[in-house]
């Protein structure tokens, strides 16, 4: 368990100066928030593609292969980003070709480690709960830190250095990863798997579909946070930095803005993880996403100076901070070890379906509207969408352990969705429900985060 944290704190903390250097390497060098839009639509859209077709694999893999498979190769590609511009080779379709790869490698990995937690957590003897929000709490505090730590080192010595450090923990994660888990049986590849077979790969994704399908707290929470992470995308490339580099202090200020949050969400975390047993989750998950989703926008819409947006934004992240531990929570309980790849695969592709346009959307808006018309415009939809708890009935399962649930899903999705000549389906990785909130989601996971993760 320590392994996994400590590689997902490098991690997420490399993946908080990408949120940073990139957007910022992208507004210095085109001036334009569209392209800075259009350069976080090519980094998101593969994170959904990879994210649809890739949860059957993880396991057949290994997730421990699959961990150090993905930080290397976004190492790589963002170690290219500051080197091709320094030979004067970088063009912006090289930009938006980089971030390509990374969004494309990122999820897996991320996903790979995310769903390690049950299986650690019970050779530990720690609670779910308490596991879920360690895990969460701890890539608070990592994004906290590198956000912090990247807004001073953009100030200092440039995006384009920031983007090497970055890459360099990725390599840091891969390592830990690599030494840490060796012999770790849920993350070697799987034994003796079904040979390859195009139909029997369909049936597994089938399953994880299905699954999803019959469960309506599942499907609504999918639901939900498809919305809100891709608003939370459109904040985090492109509404927070514009509204920094045109109104707020510059980099630093961006930094201090997400630190803070990053900040309040890991103290949220931490006492969700105390106390949060007691709590029923669907009022605590309500308030947390009506505190973390639409006042930042409202707020920054209104006010050209750090001070109000600073305490709205330590208000914002202690919402946010119970919404992950929660999620992770009622995904842990209701999907069984053997489907946690195929429906991570599904709830996570579903969740991140619109990232890659809320950049894109979120960069026109302001080129078309202004500034302050887009944050005030997308964050009533944030609003419209964080009612979905109080509203809709099936989230009232939230408050109920799924006791058996789970296993009368499996068979429901086993009669009803596989086809005849299907070869078996291999087990794969973790239920990825995680919301990103108004905290900078990775590029393009969290909520940091998977997951939906926030």
């Amino acid at each position: 368990m320590a392994t996994v944290l400590a590689a997902n704190a490098v991690s997420v903390t490399g993946n908080a100066l990408t949120l940073i250097g990139v957007p910022w390497f992208a507004l210095e060098t085109t001036g334009s928030p569209g392209k800075a839009g259009f350069v976080a639509f090519c980094a998101a859209l593969p994170v959904v593609v990879s994210a649809i077709v890739g949860g059957p694999v993880i396991d057949r893999i290994g997730r421990r292969r699959i961990s150090v498979t993905s930080d290397l190769v976004c190492g790589l590609a963002l170690a290219a980003i500051p080197l091709l511009h320094g030979a004067g080779l970088l063009r912006f379709w090289t930009l938006c070709a980089l971030m390509a790869v990374t969004g494309l490698f990122h999820a897996p990995g991320e996903t790979a480690r995310y769903v390690l937690v049950p299986d650690l957590a019970q050779r530990a003897g720690t609670p779910l709960a308490r596991a879920a929000s360690l895990y969460d709490a701890v890539s608070r505090g990592a994004r906290m830190t590198g956000a912090a730590l990247a807004g001073v080192l953009v100030a200092l010595i440039g995006a384009e250095t920031v983007l090497l450090l970055d890459a360099v923990s990725f390599g840091l994660s891969a390592l830990l990863v690599l030494a840490g888990l060796r012999g770790v049986p849920s993350a070697e590849p799987q034994r003796n798997p079904a040979p390859f077979s195009l139909a029997g790969y369909r049936a597994e994704l089938r399953e994880g579909y299905a699954f999803v399908l019959r469960s309506r707290l599942l499907l609504g929470v999918v639901l939900m946070v498809m919305v809100t992470n891709g608003l939370n995308q459109g904040w985090s490339s492109v509404l927070l930095p514009v509204h920094a580099r045109q109104n707020l202090e510059g980099s630093a200020a961006l930094g201090l803005l997400v630190a803070v949050f990053g900040g309040s969400a890991l103290l949220g975390a931490l006492l969700y993880g105390a106390v949060g047993h007691r709590l029923p989750r669907r009022a605590v998950f309500t308030v947390g996403f009506l505190l973390c989703g639409a006042p930042p926008y409202v707020v920054a819409a209104f006010t050209d100076t750090t001070a109000p947006l600073l305490a709205t934004m330590a208000a914002a992240g202690l919402g946010a901070g119970v919404l992950n531990p929660i999620l992770a929570t009622v995904a842990y309980e209701r999907v069984p070890d053997e489907l946690r790849s195929r429906v991570s695969g599904v709830t996570t592709a579903g969740v991140l379906l619109t990232t890659p346009l809320g950049g894109l959307a979120a960069g026109q808006l302001i080129e078309w509207a202004g500034l302050a018309t887009a944050l005030l415009a997308l964050g009533a939809v944030y609003l419209l969408a964080t009612l979905a708890p109080a509203v809709f009935p099936s989230w009232r399962e939230m408050d109920h352990p799924a006791d058996g649930l789970a296993d009368d899903l499996v068979a429901g999705a086993g009669a009803s969705e596989a086809g005849p000549g299907d070869g078996p389906g291999d087990a794969a990785a973790g239920a990825g429900l995680s919301s990103s909130g108004s905290a900078p989601p990775a590029p393009a996971p969290g909520p940091s985060g998977t997951t939906p993760r926030r």
